[in-house]
C-alpha cells in the first residue's frame, strides 16, 4: 500500500526576487523527501501565469515533477489552449485543473463556467498527455447550492476525465473520509489526497479558512486565539494537531498526502519527519 502512496508539496509563484530565492531554499529543503511532484498555483484569470510558467521550468530544470495548476475562469477557450501547448512544449506532463476564484472586479466569467468543462476541453485537445488532478471540497465548495450538488460536481469532472483529485485543507478526518465513501458509492474510483496546511499563523489561517469554506474546529480556533501572539505556542499546537491528522489519515487508507507549504519548508519538514516518511 504504501508504495503507491503520492506526497506532494504545492507552492505559490513568488513575486519578488527574493520570494524566487526564499523559494528556491524550500525547495532544497523538500526535495530531500523526494515527492511525485512540486505543484505551483495559477492566479485568477491567469493574473501569475507567467510566474507559474517560470516556477515549474525551474523546478523541472533541478530534476523534479511540476505540475502547474490552471484555473480557467476570466479565461477564453484560445487562451488555455496556448497556455496548454506552451506546457506540452516544455515537456510538462501533470497539470491541476481548477475552475478558480471569480476575482473581485470581473464582469464576465470567461468561455468556461466549471472545471469539467476544462477537464473535458484538455482531454479533447491533447488525449493522455495530461495527467489531470483536480480539486475536491470534503467540507463542500463554499459556493456550493447544496452538499449534493457539490458532489454531483466533482463526479463530473471525474466523467470529464480526471486522474486524481487533490482536496481542500481541513482539520477533520471524518469530512475527509465521508466524502470518499460518498463519491466511491457513485463509482469514482481515481485516488483522492488530502491536502494539508500546517497552522504558522492563527489570523493568516483564519482568513485562509473563512474565504475557502475550510472549517477551523471550534476547540482549535478558540485555542488558537487564546494564545494571541504567542507564535511558539501555536506552533507547536499546529503541529500535534497536524501531525495527528496525516497519521489518522494514512492509517484510514488515505493515498498520499499534499502539503500547502505557502512556500515555506520547517512545519511541512517536522510534519513529515514526525509522521516517520
Amino acid at each position: 500500500m504504501s508504495q503507491n502512496r503520492t506526497f506532494s508539496f504545492e507552492f505559490f509563484p513568488p513575486k519578488t526576487p527574493e520570494g524566487v530565492a526564499k523559494l528556491r531554499t524550500t525547495r532544497q529543503q523538500l526535495a530531500q523527501f523526494k515527492p511525485e511532484f512540486f505543484s505551483v498555483t495559477f492566479g485568477a484569470g491567469g493574473t501569475t501565469r507567467d510566474g507559474t510558467l517560470a516556477a515549474v521550468l525551474e523546478i523541472q530544470g533541478e530534476g523534479h515533477a511540476a505540475a502547474p495548476h490552471l484555473s480557467c475562469i476570466g479565461s477564453t477557450r484560445e487562451s488555455i489552449a496556448a497556455i496548454l501547448q506552451e506546457y506540452r512544449n516544455h515537456g510538462i506532463r501533470h497539470i491541476v485543473a481548477l475552475r478558480g476564484d471569480i476575482p473581485s472586479g470581473m464582469v464576465g466569467i470567461g468561455e468556461f463556467r466549471y472545471a469539467n468543462e476544462l477537464v473535458a476541453f484538455i482531454r479533447e485537445a491533447h488525449g493522455d498527455w495530461f495527467h489531470i488532478e483536480v480539486a475536491a471540497y470534503p467540507e463542500y465548495h463554499p459556493q456550493a447550492v447544496s452538499a449534493a450538488a457539490d458532489i454531483d460536481n466533482f463526479v463530473r469532472k471525474v466523467e470529464a476525465g480526471a486522474d486524481a483529485a487533490i482536496t481542500q485543507y481541513f482539520y477533520n478526518a471524518d469530512a475527509y473520509f465521508h466524502f470518499v465513501d460518498t463519491v466511491r458509492a457513485k463509482g469514482v474510483e481515481i485516488p483522492i489526497v488530502p491536502g494539508l496546511m500546517p497552522i504558522a499563523n492563527f489570523s493568516q489561517l483564519a482568513r485562509f479558512s473563512d474565504a475557502c469554506g475550510a472549517e477551523i474546529p471550534r476547540w482549535l480556533r478558540l485555542k488558537l486565539q487564546a494564545y494571541g501572539d504567542d507564535i511558539a505556542s501555536i506552533r507547536a499546537l499546529g503541529l500535534d494537531v497536524v501531525t495527528e491528522l496525516g497519521d489518522k489519515l494514512l492509517t484510514g487508507g488515505a493515498p498520499g498526502l499534499h502539503f500547502y507549504t505557502l512556500n515555506q519548508a520547517g512545519l511541512v519538514s517536522t510534519v513529515w519527519q514526525r509522521l516517520g516518511l
